[in-house]
């Protein structure tokens, strides 16, 4: 087949070196782009009177006519073509006959790639983006039916303070709700059309870059032509916001694994999302949460390995460049399947609210709760948090918990201990009087709750 580029050279190349230049086994999910985008350069070249009316309306028709047949399946991509664009063009011309080759005036495949391209992505953070909605209201559903469950809060992986199971849930729908912003945000910058940049310095034609982006919904132009076909900092931005919704991900997916495991027991996952053992019938394992965990490094690795070919890149379009493709649409394609496994995962999930309290109980994180009562009676603090320590240590040489040590053994410590200490430092009590704008009390979770459900409607 010939080349596009066959002129100055006769476009023959080496099999070896063909299949190593060609794009189109993964540009070719950007068939639908690739079409919208030359409809609209159609219509564009038509309005400028650069292609009359007839032309403008067999190029549109025909194309049309591509994209159903390539959604019906019966039109197939020929992987001996170079890239999609070079696949759509040759079957324009094959229907059409020259008309098809004028498609092609005042354009570029630099700028029709890097146009593809964004388009392809600001579809991808929709989806996206509705996938992690989807994940924030299975999450806020949990901590609501939990907003008063007591579990242990850890810092240092150690028992620190106790919180509710739904409040700390929500400290990950707070992440995602980040997530979604970033999303957004990196849409605006991507939304900007490089098409009519050309190869790199504009064209001769008396173009209408503005009515084709309008067309395409863009919501500008690049300003630049050099800087409009050789710019991909929207696809590092999406690699870069992918990452780190994969890394929230990863980090509840370490505490799934956690809470199911014998040490803890705080959840059981449905058999739908683990896994047995090939030898140890016993076995249940959390593996989806681990593959979300592993799955992380990869998005990391998709980021890493495209600034890697751009940083050493000069202006304008080099073919260093079409190992963006694969970097973003595989982290695209890994972050989505995280998210449709990650939701009914979470949603099916059965909390055992009972160990959690256990867990809790056997701790001594009301210890600063013990501090706080002491400081109240007119105790410094610092003298406070001593004496609670020493008050700790105690309890455990004894076998003994904050709750069950008797009132005798506290006033030994301090006259300041009264009968009231017991109903200061039960558990409940500690969660509920967390009353701080954000805290761990079941009025606080339940205004974090309609934040986010107010946030989701509105959005």
């Amino acid at each position: 087949m010939s080349k596009m580029w066959a002129g100055i050279t006769a476009g023959i190349t080496d099999p070896v070196a063909d299949d190593f230049n060609s794009s189109i086994r993964f540009d070719s999910r950007m068939f639908r782009q690739d079409i919208q985008g030359s409809i609209a350069h159609a219509a564009m070249l038509t309005a400028r009177g650069i292609l009359t009316e007839r032309e403008g309306k067999v190029l549109s028709e025909s194309l049309a006519g591509i994209l159903k047949d390539l959604e019906a399946g019966s039109l197939r991509l020929d992987l001996s073509c170079e890239d999609i664009h070079t696949f759509v063009e040759q079957e324009l011309t094959r229907r059409i006959g020259d008309t098809g080759k004028k498609l092609h005036t005042a354009r570029s495949r630099n700028d029709q790639v890097a146009l593809d391209l964004r388009m392809y992505l600001r579809e991808e953070c929709d989806e996206i983006a509705a996938l992690t909605k989807t994940l924030i209201v299975a999450l806020t559903n949990q901590a609501e039916a939990h907003k008063a469950s007591i579990m242990p809060g850890y810092t240092h992986l150690q028992r620190a303070q106790p919180v509710s199971f739904g409040h700390h849930l929500m400290a990950y729908v707070m992440m995602l709700l980040r997530d979604l912003d970033r999303i957004s945000d990196c849409k605006k910058r991507m939304n900007i059309s490089p098409i009519g940049c050309c190869a790199l310095a504009g064209t001769t034609y008396d173009t209408d870059r503005r009515m084709e982006a309008e067309l395409l919904g863009f919501d500008d132009i690049s300003l630049n032509s050099m800087d409009g076909v050789s710019d991909r900092d929207f696809a590092l931005e999406l690699l870069s916001v992918l990452s780190i919704e994969m890394m929230h991900l990863s980090r509840l997916s370490e505490e799934l694994i956690l809470w199911a495991s014998w040490e803890f027991q705080f959840i059981e996952l449905s058999d739908a999302y683990t896994t047995g053992s090939s030898i140890m019938p016993q076995k249940r394992n959390a593996d989806m949460a681990e593959l979300v965990r592993g799955k992380t490094g990869r998005v990391f690795g998709d980021l890493m390995g495209l600034l890697t070919v751009l940083k050493g890149l000069p202006l304008a379009y080099n073919k260093d460049m079409q190992e963006d493709k694969e970097s973003v649409f595989d982290a695209c394609d890994t972050v989505k399947m995280c998210l449709k496994v990650f939701t009914p995962m979470l949603a099916t999930m059965k909390v055992r609210t009972d160990n959690m309290f256990r867990a809790a109980q056997t701790g001594f994180i009301n210890a600063t709760d013990l501090a706080d009562y002491l400081v109240r009676k007119g105790l410094p603090f610092r003298n406070a948090y001593k004496l609670s320590g020493q008050i700790v240590a105690r309890c455990l040489a004894e076998g003994q918990v904050l709750e069950t040590l008797p009132l005798e053994i506290y006033r030994e410590f301090s006259p300041l201990f009264d009968e009231d200490l017991y109903g200061e430092i039960d558990l409940k009590t500690c969660v509920r009087k967390r009353i701080s704008e954000g805290g761990t009390s079941e009025a606080s979770v339940e205004k974090q709750i309609a934040y986010v459900r107010t946030v989701l409607n509105n959005d």
